[in-house]
Parts: structure tokens; sequence; C-alpha cells
């Protein structure tokens, strides 16, 4: 069974109207509804008060998707505006924050909900998820919440989304799954806060659709139940990077070092504070498994090299790596054409660990790494100092599937 969108519409539209008239949405009434849907996923500081009684998700999808001063945010179903508002403000004056909702009711209620918290980079135009009204390859990040297990043709929604986003793109959402046992009698009898939900997909069937539209590095993780058998999930995904992988040479040496002081500016890359010239960098790291990213007109996006970690046999197939990525092109899954790029090498040469420390405040580092293999084996507490407070480091790493295996 596939959602009437007509049933859809006619729903949030008069949500959408109630709340105009001052009454909130009149949606989440059924029991238990407040502690498992709406604005009790965002900390309350952030959320606008005229905004709050309207927000009808089942997560934060900001919680999901990395948004950066500059990109281009789209939000799919927008409802009375909150993540686009939300999203607004995080990619800053610089960037764009669009909503797109199929309701005239809906729209206006979320334009009202912009000029009263007095945002300035947001628009809202009206369409369907799956026609969306925007150019190919227009947007950095698409966001969502609660609305595409709503799509009665969410194939359809997914081609759209990898459309009209950036090569790199990245898809951070937030959705309702159905349980692997959910039966069609179940699925036809969904009522309250979850009617209409009863075309959810299961966690392998999203995993499925969204490598049938393209994309790579996707994550489906379920956090917590809002019905008999439904749960609401976070999904992360990316569109390919237009990025050519090839090996470093001193020519690249200039780029690569200022990439390195970048990541150092932010400072969670590494207890060191100065990048060091060629030579200084040459002569600690290994010659082989050097490797950069290029775009198409060759300019390096990120570097990726090892270091050996002992020079006792013992440790011949075990190295300490670095990944670094500009930070225009951050978010784009630079990082992750990396680090496949570096596990293939190290494993052709017989090498079997590939580990390093992050500090734990790194998040987009911590994610990278687990969507490409590698685990988390513990926390070493205060280990130095750095810029004044001392640092705790989380020791991860990779042990190959296929070389050294006992």
């Amino acid at each position: 069974m596939s959602p009437d969108r007509d049933a859809v519409h006619d729903r949030y539209a008069a949500a959408a109207r109630q709340a105009l008239a001052g009454d909130g949405t009149g949606l989440l009434t059924g029991e238990g509804d407040a502690d498992r849907l709406g604005a009790v996923h965002y900390a309350a500081e952030e959320i606008p008060a005229e905004v709050t009684a309207t927000s009808l998700g089942c997560g934060n999808p900001l919680a999901v998707a990395e948004l950066h001063p500059g990109e281009t945010v789209l939000d799919l179903g927008s409802g009375g505006g909150l993540d686009v508002l939300l999203s607004a403000r995080r990619v800053g004056p610089t960037g764009r924050a669009i909503g797109l909702d199929m309701t005239d009711d809906m729209l206006t209620l979320a334009r009202r909900h912009a000029e009263q918290a007095g945002v300035t980079n947001a628009e809202f135009v009206k369409g369907t998820i799956e026609r969306i009204p925007l150019p190919a390859a227009s947007v950095d990040v698409v966001i969502s919440n609660c609305v595409i297990a709503l799509s009665p043709d969410k194939p359809a929604v997914f081609a759209e989304i990898a459309r009209v986003l950036r090569p790199g793109g990245r898809l951070g959402i937030t959705d309702i799954l159905a349980g692997d046992t959910l039966t069609d009698a179940e699925r036809a009898s969904r009522t309250g806060a979850v009617e209409c939900l009863g075309g959810a997909l299961t966690a392998e069937r999203y995993r499925t659709l969204l490598r049938d539209a393209g994309f790579v590095g996707i994550e489906v993780r379920v956090t917590h139940e809002v019905g008999d058998k439904l749960h609401s999930a976070i999904i992360r995904a990316a569109t390919p990077v237009s990025v050519h992988i090839a090996a470093m040479t001193a020519g690249h040496g200039d780029q690569v070092l200022a990439i390195y002081q970048a990541g150092l500016d932010t400072g969670d890359a590494s207890f060191e504070t100065i990048a060091p010239d060629w030579a200084g960098w040459d002569a600690v790291h290994l010659p082989a498994h050097r490797l950069v990213a290029l775009d198409p007109a060759g300019r390096v996006l990120g570097w990726t090299a090892v270091t050996a970690v002992s020079s006792r046999c013992v440790y011949a197939g075990v190295v300490e790596h670095s990944v670094y990525v500009c930070p225009e092109a951050r978010g784009r899954r630079v990082g992750d054409a990396l680090l496949t790029a570096l596990i293939a090498s190290t494993e052709a040469a017989g090498i079997w660990t590939i580990q390093s420390g992050v500090f734990a405040e790194n998040h987009a580092s911590r994610q990278l790494h687990a969507r490409n293999g590698f685990r988390e084996l513990g926390v070493r507490r205060a280990v130095g100092r750095h810029r004044g407070r001392w640092r705790d480091v989380l020791m991860i790493e990779r042990r190959s599937t296929v070389v050294g295996v006992p």
C-alpha cells in the first residue's frame, strides 16, 4: 500500500490552517505523541518560539547533516519551516536555505515564521518531492524530517534528490521505517500521528533504493520507536564525488601543506599547531601510500599518507595514517574516496592494520572512519595539553579482512 497523496495534502493543509489561526496543528494529540514527535528532538534554545508548536517531525535532521557556511540546503516537505530557519542560521549570510512543500497553507505559515524570525537567507517554493522544481546539481545538502515515508513513489524521490545534489553532495534525513515483521494488514491500519505511514520502507529497502539512485556512503540507523513496528531512523548518504585519486608528488607539496595547516587551525585535528615544511613532512611519511584527491582542474582537495609505527619486524604490517580535506571540499566524501584508495593500496602491499588517534570531539573524522570500517578501541585520557587544555585521544583502527587474517 502507498499513501494517498490527496489525503496527505489535505491532512497537512488543514494542520497549517489551524496553526495560522493560532491553534497549533492539532496532529500530535495521541498518547505519548509529544514524547516521540515534534519539537522534543531539538534543543529548546535553538527553536524560534513561534515555530515550536508546528514541528511535526520524528527527529532532528540538522543533527544528522553537517552544515557549513556558504552552503545551499534544501528541506523536503518543509512544513512550518523550522528546519529551514535553523539551516539558514548555520549556513550564514553567504548560504541559502530552501524549503519545498506541496501545500499553499504550509508555505504561507513558513514564510510568516521566517519573517517573524528575521531570517533573510531562506525561501520557500511549492512542489512535490517526486518532482523537485530546482536545477540539477544546484544543492549541497538535502535534509528532510519524517516526510519521505509519506511519498507514493520513493524511487522517484531518491532519483530527484540525486539529480539536484552536486557531486559529493550530502543527504541527511530523519524518517519513519517499518519493522521487518510489519504485515500488509498492519500497514493498512496505521492511525493517529502515524496515519499514512503504512508505506514506510524497511531499513534494507531504504538502502537498496538509495544504492539504485547512485548514492554512496549509505548509513541507516534506527533511533527510537514511534508506533507499533514503526521506528524513527537517521539516514545519511552522498552522491559520488568528482575527484581523481593519484599518487602524491613533491609538486603537490604546497597544496598538501596548506590543507594540513587548515586542518590544524580547526583545533581538532592534531596536537600539532604549525605544519612543517615539505622536507620535514617528507622525512616522516613512508614513500608508499601517499595519495591526493584532485578535482578536474588538478587542484588538490585532500590527501592521505602513512607513517611506520615501529621498526620491529612484527609491526611491518601496521601503519598510522593521516587524512586531511581542504575546507571547501569537506562534507563531499573526498575523505571517503581517499580512505578507499588507501585501504586498497596498503592491502596490496601486505599491510593488515591501519591505525590512528583522533580527538574525541572530532565527530566528522569519527563518522568518516566508521563509514570506512574503522573501529573505536578506547580513549586515552589527558594524553597532552593542546591550546591550554588537556585532550583525550580516541584510538581507532581498521583490521584488514583479506591480509594477515588469523
